[in-house]
This record gives structure tokens, sequence and C-alpha cells, in this order.
């Protein structure tokens, strides 16, 4: 055989097993993507996304949608030829797979995790809507977990409203865990509670559960670092004068809280916030209307691009990372509460653009 064919031959057989290999290799990394977009102000799988009953509500046109980044599964394992596709592939972005799912997470488990994150961002933007428009909303603690095989298990359940510990009024989520701790391990605590069950009937109702309490005592046990615990979270449970549903399946995490507050917003109040235009978004929301920074910053902005939006609703902490690689033709709005994006929204309605809070990448003015 001669020499250049032979070498054209081991050529083309070593390219055969670096594909092979390729394709065989798995890598720790996961792959994000632009995920779907979605209206707040419209509907999704033919029903409206914001459903409020029991007050008055007003027509609204544009866009104010949320958006939303695809990942691959925490049990997906990426070969190695996927990984240099997505690294080569702009509009992608290839991570560590322990950035995404840490550690022994099952897939049950991240599902799990991303479920209460979407649900409880829905009652953030609930509260900070409404907080926003000056509506009253009254608040509780409540059990939010109980953790297995832990002194409360059976007694105390998500749910249950905690007024009192050791016959001391309970007025917010911190006084709970101080006053466990005032206990040593193995001693009792006595906790007044409402039930869940029974609490959720008077919420039903718009009202806050304030009869009906039983007596639980419950045993402590020694924790890590030697304090008495009985094993439970506490958490927050909000009380609306009237319901609000955010009907959205197959989305998990706390990003679009934004969104989902400027759309409560939009439809409780005459007018049209964004005059039509069509602005997209992301960010976290706290009770107070404090917006935080999320994860696939990029990969959102590309999404919101790709629908059509004019303009961005960018948390503050992730203005440098967005501004590093913006879309052509999207502007990005700096937002750090609910208030700013308002605001910000305003000035968008009427043309005012050139007033608008920008992003810029890290290092520039």
């Amino acid at each position: 055989m001669p020499r250049r064919t032979a070498t054209l031959l081991a050529s083309i057989l070593m390219l055969i097993a670096l594909l092979c290999a390729g394709v065989l290799i798995p890598v720790p990394y996961s792959e994000m993507s632009p995920g779907p977009t979605v209206n707040t102000l419209g509907e999704h799988d033919g029903e409206p996304v914001l459903q409020i009953s029991g007050r008055k509500t007003y027509p609204t046109t544009g866009h104010l949608n949320m958006t939303t980044v695809r990942v691959t599964g925490p049990d997906y394992r990426m070969n190695l030829l996927e990984a240099v596709y997505g690294w080569l592939d702009h509009d992608n972005a290839v991570v560590p797979h322990r950035t995404l799912y840490p550690e022994g997470q099952t897939a049950e488990q991240a599902d799990q995790e991303n479920a209460e994150e979407f649900t409880q961002s829905q009652e953030s933007a609930k509260a900070a809507a409404l907080r926003q428009l000056h509506i009253p909303v009254a608040s509780q603690t409540v059990v939010g977990s109980v953790a297995k095989d832990k002194p409360a298990d059976g007694l105390l359940h998500a749910g249950d409203v905690i007024k009192a510990v050791d016959g001391t009024q309970v007025k917010q989520v911190g006084d709970v865990a101080k006053l466990v701790t005032k206990h040593k391990p193995g001693e009792k605590a006595d906790f007044t509670i409402i039930p869940a069950k029974d609490a959720a009937a008077v919420e039903k109702q718009g009202k806050k559960p304030e009869t009906g309490t039983k007596q639980i005592t419950v045993p402590t046990e020694k924790a890590d670092d030697g304090r008495a615990i009985v094993g439970i979270q506490a958490g927050v449970d909000h009380i609306f004068p009237f319901p609000i549903d955010v009907k959205l399946a197959d989305v998990g995490g706390p990003s679009a809280g934004l969104m989902f507050s400027l759309g409560i917003v939009d439809k409780l109040t005459p007018g049209n916030l964004t005059g039509g235009k069509f602005v997209a978004g992301t960010g976290t929301i706290d009770d107070q209307g404090k917006v935080g920074p999320i994860g696939g910053i990029s990969m959102k902005t590309v999404g919101a691009r790709d629908k059509g939006a004019e303009f961005f609703l960018t948390p503050k902490d992730n203005c440098a990372a967005a501004a590093k690689d913006t879309p052509g033709g999207l502007r990005l709005v700096k937002v750090n509460t609910i208030g700013d994006a308002v605001n910000a929204l305003a000035k968008i309605r009427k043309g005012d653009v050139a007033g608008l809070p920008g992003c810029s990448p890290a290092g520039r003015s």
C-alpha cells in the first residue's frame, strides 16, 4: 500500500475513533439555552395567566413577558461533542453540571425545589404588587416545612399558623427560633397553633384566622451547633383581600416574580403600563418589592429578543453581565424595585426612552 494512502487511511481511522470517543465519553457539564417567554397580560394554553376575582380589573394591551431558560435535566449526561458544540454556539451556554444541580440531588428533588420556588415567587409577587398599589396585605407566621424524623415530625405540619411559643406571641418569623432556642436541648416547647386545614378555610374568605387554636407540645433536640431545635422551618403566609391566581404550568424557579407583579399592577389599574409596547424582563421579587438577581441572564435576553421584545427589565445586579452581549434591537432597563419598574414603564409609555436607566458592562460608567 502506498505510503500516502496508508497515511490517509490512518488519519481517517483516527478521526473516526475521535468522533466515537466524543460521542461515547460523558463530560460533567450541562447546557443552558433560551427558553419560552410568556406574556403575563395574555393567555397560556387557552386561559389567562393572571386571574383576579373580587376586585375590579381593567383591559390591558402590550406585553409584559416573563422569560425562561431551558436547561438539560439533572440525569442527562452530555457527551464531549455536545459540549464543544454548545461552547461554540453563541446563544447557548455550557456550564459545570454541579452549577445547576448540587452533588447528590435527584431529578425529583430538583423538580420539587423549582416548584416550591415558583410558588413562593407568586406569593411574593402578589404581595409586592398590592403594596405598590397601597392595598393592605395581612401576613402571619406559619410552619413552612417539617424535617423528617425530627421532633416536630407528625406533631406540626406545613401550613400550621404559629400564634405563640410557650405563651409568648409570635409577631414575626424570627421569633420562633428565638423562643425555641431559649430551651435546653431535650426540654419541651409549647406551640399554640391554628391547624393548616382550619386556617386555609378561613383564608379563602380573605380573612386572617384568629380562633380555633390548639396547644401542641414538641420535644427539642440538640443541633450541631448545640442549640435546641424542633425541626421546622418557619415561613410567612400572606392573606390577600381578594383571589389572585397564576395559571402557568411547566415553569419553575423564582425569576418570574417581577413580571408577575407588574402584570398584577397593570390589571388592577386603569390604562396600560406599557402603552402597548413589547416589554420583557426577569428578576426575583420579595414581599416588599425588592428585585433580586437571577441566573442565565444572557439566555433570557436572547429569548426576549427572538420573541420581539423592545425593552428588557434587568435586575440591577445582572446589569453588567447582560450588557456584555446585548442582542441587537433590545434595550436593557435597570431596575432595583417594583417602583423602579413602574417608573420605567411610565417613561416607555410616554416615549421618554432617553431618560431610562440603562446597563453598562463592568468597569464602564
